[in-house]
């Protein structure tokens, strides 16, 4: 859906007003290197584009500037208005746009999951929202603030910790029972209906829902207390006494017990900051911060941006969202995102009342962010590095690559993303060498480059960790592809110790010795960075890869495991410790394992214990 057709047209009014509907959709526009600069959506396409060619006065001069490098249109037109967000929000993940803001915090916040449909239930820490039916409570602005939280249920409320769907075969308890801070349903006889009433008070907990909460406890108190179970009612009181601990230290900020998101942004000349207060049922929960540099940008646009981009990635979507400044598109944004979200939601810049408190509040925070970043803003360092290492233009995008083997085994290649100078993880990809053969560096750079060219638009800047036989080896690629006015390409090589080099080098093309740069200089920190960054990655993904070949080979030890009923084993349980783990009966549940089978799987692991 999001490959653009190949039909581009001139940047002449009338013609566009000839071939351009008034449909719905979404309309790019490119330079003369045939390089988009821009995408944006309309719900009417030919009113939407046009508008752009109004006189220069009527246009801000950052919508002046794109128009004046903008040689060619092309569009998309799709079904509806909602269809046109999503595809919006693809290109230019895809596309990065010069002239686009680009949200390049692209975290998956960490969110608790508690899987109602099993018979026990165990809560887990997760960065993924599925539509799988499962509770999800978040988000949490950092993992320290999701672990205290799960370390208070966890004492509080002892629900299962052992992996897997199922409850594992035990014969006696795990660790944790005997700690106390289990239930341990897989030794213990504790019915499902008796842990889903524990379950229920989690649920409570993680809602907000606190003094409902402990209104329930004080009442099982008093029936246990009533029984002569004091044991028992020792045990509720202690809970009540850790919830209260935890609402004494959160901090109540709204009456209302809703759940928002109280966005606020500050600007200093073309500096943007923005804060996100994440409030759940009236309290503040967590926050996350945003910078963005845009000359010739205005607020409103930027936080009709991160609206869009943010939301787009499937968090946790409140159902009222407060703004500090007006958007145009607001109802259609609205709309939008209550799609997403299965449920209505609101979005406002409020004028008066407690909302309005709310996002001062967040503006405030954005102010004093904003004013300790601008004291300390350097250069430009997209501008030094084009000075410095002599491009044609800015590299926005700037993409580092790296191989990783073991005496050609298992090769990988691996590319990570940088924005702006900062990580772009939505670029980052990882791909596997097939067609090299060998201890073959240069082909296998040659390969990866090319597969990295074929699946969308390349960056500005291609950073190849090497020297000059590297550098010369993707330039060529580059040359014979016939990206060369698009994308340019440098090289960074370690010191050589025999040498007695201390520093790294920068090497370019057509330039036989490397740049002499200082080892402070912000130009080769960013350049050591974003190398350092794709070689972590790539040793990253090696290991990964070795690791689970050894892992594949421990099944291929077992009679009558072959390649198809190993991959079936893996995909049901996962891994092979869950497969070590399994009894008979789970065992038999995997397609084409017989009872025989199942019973040489399980002698296998057994003999190994």
């Amino acid at each position: 859906m999001d490959q653009l057709p190949n039909l581009k047209y001139e940047l002449e009014p009338e013609r566009l007003r000839q071939v351009l509907p008034d449909s719905p959709g979404v309309y790019c526009f490119r330079d003369n290197a045939d390089k988009v600069i821009y995408v944006g959506k309309a719900k009417g396409l030919k009113k939407r584009v046009l508008s752009y060619f109004r006189p220069h006065d009527y246009l801000s001069d950052k919508t002046a500037l794109m128009i004046k490098r903008a040689s060619s249109l092309d569009f998309i037109i799709t079904s509806t208005e909602q269809e046109a967000f999503i595809l919006e929000s693809s290109l230019i993940k895809r596309y990065l746009p010069r002239y686009n803001v680009i949200l390049r915090d692209d975290k998956q916040y960490p969110c608790l999951k508690l899987d109602i449909n099993e018979a026990y239930p165990r809560l887990r820490i997760v960065r993924r929202i599925k539509k799988d039916g499962a509770v999800y409570f978040g988000p949490f602005s950092s993992a320290g603030s999701l672990r205290s939280t799960h370390n208070i249920i966890d004492r509080v409320f002892k629900l299962r910790k052992c992996s897997g769907p199922g409850l594992p075969r035990r014969t006696r308890p795990c660790l944790n029972f005997q700690m106390a801070r289990c239930l341990g349903p897989c030794t213990n006889d504790i019915s499902p209906e008796k842990y889903h009433d524990v379950v229920r008070q989690v649920r409570l907990f993680l809602e907000g829902r606190n003094m409902e909460l402990i209104s329930q406890l004080n009442k099982d108190m008093a029936v246990a207390s009533d029984s002569l179970d004091f044991e028992r009612a020792a045990g509720i009181r202690d809970q009540i006494r850790d919830i209260e601990k935890t609402v004494e230290r959160q901090h109540v900020v709204s009456a209302r017990l809703e759940d928002e998101d109280v966005i606020g942004l500050s600007q200093r000349e073309d500096h943007y900051q923005l804060v996100s207060l994440f409030v759940r049922k009236g309290y503040v929960v967590g926050s996350r911060n945003y910078y963005f540099r845009d000359k010739g940008g205005s607020p409103s646009e930027i936080m009709e941006a991160f609206l869009k981009q943010y939301y787009s990635g499937g968090p946790l979507i409140p159902g009222h969202i407060l703004i500090s400044e007006p958007v145009e598109e607001l109802g259609a944004i609205a709309r939008w995102l209550g799609g997403l979200a299965g449920r209505k939601v609101i979005i406002h810049s409020p004028v008066r009342g407690e909302r309005l408190r709310l996002v001062r509040m967040a503006v405030a925070n954005a102010e004093n962010l904003l004013a300790n970043r601008t004291e300390s803003i350097e250069e430009d360092i997209i501008n030094q590095v084009q000075l410095c290492l002599k491009l044609d233009r800015q590299p926005r995008c700037i993409e580092g690559l790296d191989i990783s083997n073991l005496q050609g085994d298992k090769a990988v290649g691996t590319v990570v993303s940088f924005v702006d100078g900062l990580p772009y993880k939505q670029g980052y990809r990882n791909y596997r060498i097939k067609t090299t053969e060998g201890i073959d560096d240069y082909g296998m750079m040659a390969e990866l480059v090319t597969r990295r060219v074929a699946k969308g638009e390349p960056p500005d800047l291609f950073l190849v960790d090497g020297g000059r036989g590297h550098l010369s080896c993707v330039k060529a690629v580059i040359d014979g592809l016939g990206i060369e006015a698009v994308t340019e390409v440098v090289s960074i090589a370690k010191p050589d110790e025999s040498r007695h080099e201390r520093h790294d080098k920068i090497y370019l093309p057509g330039r036989k010795n490397p740049l002499s740069l200082s080892p402070d200089h912000p130009v080769l920190l960013l350049m050591m960075r974003i190398r350092d960054e794709a070689h972590r990655r790539a040793i990253s993904y090696h290991r990964k890869l070795r690791s689970l070949g050894q892992m594949e080979s421990e099944l291929d030890h077992i009679p009558g495991i072959g390649a198809k009923k190993r991959n079936a084993l893996l995909k049901h349980f996962g891994s092979v410790g869950n497969v070590a783990k399994a009894g008979i009966e789970k065992l038999i549940e995997v397609p084409g394992i017989t009872r025989s089978l199942a019973q040489e799987i399980f002698s296998y692991f057994q003999e190994k214990k």
